[in-house]
């Protein structure tokens, strides 16, 4: 049997040479069938061989002269050409060996992946979309505030101008503006953030906080953002007409 099946029957942990009575309530056609009692003479590592999903299997292994006529196995078959022009001649040369064995589900490990790993991609799309929209939605709030901002002080960066500011000085001074309050946000994000996973996880459990990687990654592409939002207002207050600007 897997490690795993022998640390949750015998939490002494030893298992060599007693003997257990398997039950498998998943059968269909026999519900709670119950397979002779078998004596553990060997304990192996846990093997993932269900999907592409890391994740251990708790399997028992049987001789195969011990298998019962229903048990469903496994056939696997490396080849260099469309596997799916082999299903025919396999099945008939399986069926040469015994007329009654049934040949079906005949799949790639290709179509396999794509099953298994379909679930996944469908949430990694779905979050995909729904961070792009936040993260749309973070460039228009710093760009609005900044343009906001920019528009009311027409007056000051005249008068600024007027007495010998250069343009980049104000757009260096706007963009880093629209950084700082990015910057900001993102201090008060990370805090909240690391506290609602603290609060999350102790009602519901497995939750896990992303390592150093995302979230310094996110962080980047956020302040990269609100910097790239920041630049059409910052420019905007660099081309201020300072006549203009004293008129007014």
């Amino acid at each position: 049997m897997s490690q795993s099946v022998a640390d949750q029957m015998f939490q002494d942990g030893n298992a060599l040479n007693h003997y257990v009575t398997w039950t498998d309530p998943g059968l269909k056609f026999a519900p709670g069938f119950t397979l002779a009692s078998r004596r553990i003479v060997g304990i192996v590592p846990d093997l993932d061989n269900e999907d592409f999903v890391p994740r251990p299997i708790m399997s028992i292994y049987h001789p195969a002269g011990q298998e019962q006529a229903f048990m469903a196995g496994r056939l696997l078959i490396e080849v260099r050409s469309d596997p799916y022009a082999l299903v025919q001649p396999v099945t008939r040369i399986i069926h040469n060996l015994s007329a009654d064995q049934p040949v079906e589900r005949a799949q790639t490990l290709e179509d396999i992946r794509t099953e298994v790993l379909s679930p996944e991609r469908l949430n990694v799309l779905i979050s995909t979309v729904f961070a792009g929209v936040a993260l749309l939605i973070a460039i228009v709030g710093v760009a609005g505030v900044l343009a906001f901002s920019v528009s009311g002080r027409t007056r000051e960066f005249g008068i600024r101008l007027a007495v010998g500011a250069a343009p980049q000085d104000l757009l260096v001074r706007v963009i880093t503006e629209g950084a700082v309050m990015a910057a900001g946000g993102l201090a008060l994000g990370l805090a909240g953030g690391f506290w609602l996973a603290k609060l999350a996880g102790s009602f519901i459990g497995g939750v896990k906080l992303p390592g150093a990687l995302p979230l310094v990654g996110s962080a980047l592409v956020l302040l990269v953002a609100a910097v790239t939002a920041s630049m059409i207002p910052a420019m905007r207050a660099a081309r201020v007409d300072v006549i203009q600007a004293l008129r007014t």
